[in-house]
């Protein structure tokens, strides 16, 4: 249907290469270059912590999805949104000697004029519909604020 695209660029810089020294600073770009971030790794590997990490990225890519599907969900039944914010969290653990993201726990604040039944439907609606968290092993769960 449809292809996504990310460049990625690391140099070596001056320190010697290895595992100690290397930087795990690169350059992520998005939607031909229009769009960069850096990126590092998770300063448990030797990354810069200022930095969003992969694992960062994959939260925040889960919690964007679910929010534009909430969005456009709600948009259909002509329910208006005022807010939306996340307070997203995902955990690194080890499952038999292998870290994953084994579970990562979206904790919406929307503010719109609807009932909790509403918005819990909403959510659900807005969990099947997101491809992210169709593409991923990881377990989501929705605990609105």
């Amino acid at each position: 249907m449809s292809e996504h695209r990310i460049t990625l660029n690391w140099e070596k810089g001056e320190p010697p290469f290895t595992y100690q020294t290397y930087t795990r600073n690169h350059m992520l770009g998005f939607k031909n270059g229009q769009e960069k971030i850096t990126a590092s790794a998770s300063p448990s590997y030797l990354g810069d912590g200022s930095k969003a990490d992969p694992e960062d990225l994959l939260v925040a890519a889960l919690s964007s999805c679910h929010m534009l599907s909430f969005l456009a969900i709600a948009a259909k039944k002509k329910l208006t949104v005022k807010s939306y914010e996340d307070d997203a969290v995902g955990f690194l653990e080890n499952d038999n000697g292998r870290l994953w993201i084994t579970r990562v726990i979206l904790r919406p604040k929307v503010v719109m004029d609807a009932d909790a039944a509403t918005l819990d439907q909403i959510h659900h609606l807005a969990h099947d519909a997101c491809f992210i968290a169709s593409s991923v092993k990881t377990e989501v769960s929705i605990e609105p604020r």
